[in-house]
């Protein structure tokens, strides 16, 4: 039912009239004297007072549970990113022992020797997981003729007679893989000093 109100009514004395059923007023002819109004008006600025002390401190807590329950959000988001890496990570190290064997064995002098089309096919295999792991962002590294970077490559030999400059890749012994900037395995290679 539509209930009108005077001009000078606003929406917020609508809910506070509503909670003055809660507040114990007494008739008005056991009031007595100006006294006792002004010591229920102190009693009700007091009781007031301790409402809104409580009110505050119950928005703070629903704030800090509010914010405990955004940090654990992003806390548990970050957790699966990392386990996600590290489970991707970890199957790129079982794989790369099986790209190790097939890239020494295109190393070898008898990989020469072998039929071409035998030999195209397992390269197209090899080729297949280079694609598949580029996909899911690893990434492989090392080749002659780069500049050497400790931070990616690790020396397991130096050679110095060779052709070009100082502090560059000679031979890739094995190939280094990342995941983004992280370095899953440094490439091993012979670099000229």
């Amino acid at each position: 039912m539509y209930q009108s109100y005077p001009f000078w009514y606003t929406p917020d004395m609508k809910h506070a009239h509503e909670h003055d059923a809660d507040v114990d007023f007494e008739p008005e002819d056991e009031m007595g004297s100006v006294g006792a109004v002004k010591a229920k008006m102190e009693k009700l600025k007091k009781e007031l007072e301790e409402v809104r002390v409580k009110r505050d401190e119950y928005l703070d807590g629903w704030q800090r549970a509010k914010a405990d329950m955004a940090n654990i959000r992003r806390e548990a988001a970050e957790a699966s990113v990392r386990a996600s890496a590290r489970g991707k990570e970890s199957l790129v190290e079982d794989i790369l022992p099986a790209l190790d064997s097939f890239d020494m064995a295109a190393m070898s002098e008898s990989w020469g020797a072998i039929d071409e089309s035998w030999r195209s096919g397992m390269e197209q295999v090899r080729n297949q997981l280079l694609v598949s792991l580029a996909q899911h962002g690893i990434e492989r590294f090392g080749k002659a003729g780069e500049k050497l970077d400790h931070a990616l490559h690790e020396v397991v030999q130096e050679q110095d007679d060779v052709a070009g400059e100082p502090g560059t890749i000679v031979r890739i012994l094995r190939y280094g893989y990342k995941n983004g900037d992280r370095v899953i395995r440094p490439a091993h290679v012979i670099a000229k000093p």
